[in-house]
């Protein structure tokens, strides 16, 4: 019991920090983005030392921030597209550096150096293109300067923890078939079902309050999240696995770290901002 309430009350500080940070104001939308990506991109560097890898934490962290910051500043028409080639003598500088490092497996080193950058920095970076530019639900402050609606990452993360909730009490309830035993043996079909049918259920009701699409495509976003959610659940699960780690952090008693939290987010919301990409 004292796990379930740690649980549930960590959980309650989670919702806190994500809704209030990225409705608040673009400030705290900028802000709540950063301590997500560099969170998960620390855990991952830390989850590979497991391995005898000794990746740039640091060099790619910073990297990570620069990125962040370039793709915010884009996205807010502050500075132009091709702004994202100051990136390319980033990445050079890391390769250099790893010529001086004498690592007895440098590939190795430079692979989960960079990769990082495309599991966690790449879609929290997009965060910023999805707010910046939009209407729809308005942030909590004012900001007359910028047009700027949170509403799709919000929305977002609202569908996520829906699919989360459901899949955990139908899971629980009913699950008898395995979904992946191999890399995750609590999951079921019929928590993927049941976590699927309440995000549809949530998107339908909700789409009209959070705007930015109607209420069709929030429902096909919904989809989405819970297919390439429980698939970002599920590869950060085979991550563990292979790194030999029950949680990836301890920074959220009763629910690991940064990746096992966002994990879903991670995969997901690439797919969600292509989609309103294209629709939208």
């Amino acid at each position: 019991m004292n796990t379930f309430f740690r649980r549930t009350f960590t959980g309650a500080w989670i919702v806190i920090f994500v809704m209030g940070g990225f409705w608040l104001h673009p400030v705290s939308f900028f802000l709540t983005g950063l301590v997500l990506l560099t969170g998960t991109q620390y855990e991952y560097y830390l989850m590979v030392r497991n391995l005898g890898v000794r990746p740039q934490m640091w060099p790619g962290i910073i990297a990570g921030i620069i990125a962040y910051i370039i793709s915010t500043l884009i996205a807010s028409g502050s500075i132009p597209r091709n702004s994202f080639l100051l990136l390319i003598p980033l990445m050079s500088v890391i390769i250099i550096i790893e010529l001086y490092r004498k690592q007895e497996k440098p590939i190795d080193s430079l692979v989960h150096t960079f990769f990082p950058l495309l599991y966690t920095v790449l879609p929290f970076s997009m965060f910023p293109f999805a707010a910046f530019s939009r209407t729809g639900l308005n942030s909590i402050l004012s900001h007359p300067a910028i047009t700027f609606s949170p509403g799709i990452v919000i929305g977002f993360f609202v569908l996520i923890w829906a699919n989360d909730t459901g899949a955990y009490l139908t899971g629980m309830t009913f699950g008898s078939h395995k979904l992946m035993e191999r890399i995750s043996p609590k999951k079921t079909w019929e928590g993927f079902f049941g976590g699927l049918i309440i995000a549809v259920l949530a998107a339908w009701f909700l789409a009209g309050w959070l705007g930015v699409v109607d209420r069709i495509h929030w429902v096909l976003i919904s989809v989405i999240i819970s297919v390439a959610g429980t698939y970002g659940d599920l590869a950060e699960s085979m991550l563990k696995r292979n790194t030999g780690v029950k949680d990836s952090g301890t920074i959220m008693p009763g629910h690991g770290g940064f990746l096992d939290r966002f994990d879903s987010a991670i995969l997901s919301f690439p797919l969600v901002y292509l989609f309103i990409s294209l629709v939208g």
